[in-house]
């Protein structure tokens, strides 16, 4: 790891992010594309020395309350947060200065939080996004393999599910030939159900490789799954976007079971629900997406 020096902490939809990199080791992972210039190493954990401080400036200085929200370019909850506490003490300033707040992760660590984030819901709004991509245990520990399995992540929403803190679903990536499939699809969407999610954001069955991702990702296809990486290069090219074969019959299935049982299927949807905060105070509200 090694530190750096902020000038902002707030991106202008209210983003933020306090580490860049990642060490979660998920082979399909589009943050190591070279199109976000990171110029260190993937692993090397950059950490923002005063995001803290630049953080309690913002928040104290907002006229309006917000959603602050993290997690689109690293899991906030990598395994060096349990030694520095960082997002820990940003939700310390959420909570003091009334804001809501949201996170995308993939880590069961966000239990350690979650008296703050139960604070935070009472006084203003916090909704937990859970990225579950593969319902095979064992595929899963190939796929992402330095993070919770996905039943240690439906652990969590069940925790969050009894604590009343409402979570979204992230149903991607679903990598061709690998895990679309029925059998996989139906399982989340069952741990989905079980855990009473609001929404299951799925941009559609497939995947995106560019450069950067996309040697990695050929590289543990090699690893992990021999010659399946010629079918890929047979199959796709460079393309950016590539949808699974399956990708219509496996939509339209998603998109029945999840009407079926009442859950927001469409992304926009979602994304306008994240976006809205309870006017409790009579404050106005701005977005991060």
């Amino acid at each position: 790891m090694h530190y750096v020096n902020s000038k902002s902490i707030l991106s202008n939809k209210n983003g933020m992010n306090l580490y860049r990199g990642c060490s979660h080791g998920c082979i399909y992972c589009d943050s190591r594309s070279k199109v976000y210039n990171m110029n260190h190493d993937f692993e090397d954990i950059e950490i923002k020395a005063n995001a803290i401080e630049l953080l309690k400036k913002a928040l104290k200085s907002k006229r309006e309350k917000i959603m602050i929200g993290t997690g689109a370019m690293t899991d906030p909850y990598i395994p060096i947060e349990e030694e520095l506490n960082h997002l820990r003490q940003s939700l310390e300033l959420i909570y003091k200065y009334g804001h809501g707040f949201t996170c995308i992760t993939k880590s069961d660590l966000i239990l350690r939080d979650l008296d703050l984030l139960k604070k935070i819901n009472k006084k203003s709004k916090v909704v937990v996004q859970m990225t579950l991509t593969t319902y095979d245990e064992d595929l899963c520990k190939v796929l992402e393999p330095n993070v919770s399995s996905t039943k240690e992540r439906v652990k969590v929403l069940e925790q969050l599910n009894k604590s009343n803190i409402p979570t979204v679903v992230w149903l991607c990536p679903i990598l061709p030939f690998i895990n679309d499939t029925e059998e996989n699809i139906n399982g989340i969407i069952d741990y989905c159900i079980e855990t009473n999610v609001e929404g299951i954001i799925c941009f559609g069955i497939g995947m995106t490789l560019r450069e950067g991702n996309r040697e990695y990702f050929y590289k543990n296809l090699d690893k992990s799954f021999p010659a399946l990486k010629e079918k890929y290069i047979e199959t796709y090219g460079n393309s950016y976007i590539l949808n699974s074969p399956n990708n219509k019959k496996l939509m339209e299935m998603f998109y029945k079971r999840t009407k079926e049982n009442n859950i927001m299927n469409n992304p926009n949807e979602i994304f306008e629900y994240l976006n809205e905060l309870p006017n409790k105070d009579n404050t106005k509200q701005t977005t991060f997406f």
